[in-house]
């Protein structure tokens, strides 16, 4: 466990300087240096990665069909992405698993997070771990959506999870000037730093209001 932090990744008594750095750390997760090495990932690369493969879809989808019904296509296509954002991260990332292998599980797919929070390679998903997520989400499309409608409904969901990891990366290393920044910076921090059984909608905060998790602002005497 990280100095400075408890099991459940709350700052104990110590140093500021200690806290900082923990908050920073980096830690080895593998003994594989391979698999270590893919575990970690700059911010830009799912940029690389899935926009490509979004303007593709996209230009495939408004080739075969109309512009409304691509549209539509991209819009489903995103509110199904932040429905997944919002369970998997409340029921799926923050699932106890029993046993000593459940532990480590659950501290491979974010507990390491909750401990480090502010490691600049992890936090944006390793291609490792989205690469099969994206492949199981076409899987899935494919029984759901037909074709040429799911290529929008894929550009959406990809376009939902980018705008995912780029406002988490950017709410835990930047300082946000507006209004709507600050706001969702601030439920994150809360997330991590008081309460982590709310505040499960990352781009997406206005869920929590929807499904009960939000934070509610506390009445002083």
């Amino acid at each position: 466990m990280a100095q400075g932090f408890d099991s459940t990744g709350f700052a104990t008594p110590g140093s500021a300087k200690a806290k900082a750095d923990a908050l920073t750390a980096s830690p080895r997760l593998f003994d594989n240096r391979l698999l270590d090495k893919l575990s970690r990932v700059h911010w830009s690369v799912p940029l690389a990665v899935y926009v490509p493969v979004i303007c593709i879809l996209g230009y495939v989808g408004f080739s075969v069909m109309t512009a409304n019904l691509m549209l539509g296509a991209i819009a489903t296509g995103y509110v199904v992405w932040t429905l997944s954002e919002y369970f998997g991260h409340r029921y799926l990332f923050h699932w106890e698993f029993p046993g000593r292998l459940g532990a480590r599980l659950h501290f491979l797919i974010h507990g390491v997070h909750h401990v480090h929070p502010n490691d600049p390679l992890r936090l944006v998903m390793p291609i490792l771990l989205s690469g099969p997520l994206m492949l199981a989400a076409f899987g899935v499309g494919r029984l759901i959506f037909p074709e040429p409608f799911l290529y929008g409904v894929l550009a959406g969901f990809l376009a939902g999870y980018l705008s995912y990891d780029m406002t988490h990366y950017y709410i835990h290393h930047a300082e946000p000037k507006t209004r709507l920044g600050m706001t969702v910076r601030r439920l994150h921090m809360l997330h991590h730093f008081r309460d982590a059984t709310k505040g499960f909608g990352v781009s997406v905060p206005w869920l929590d209001y929807v499904f009960a998790t939000a934070y509610r602002a506390e009445r002083r005497g």
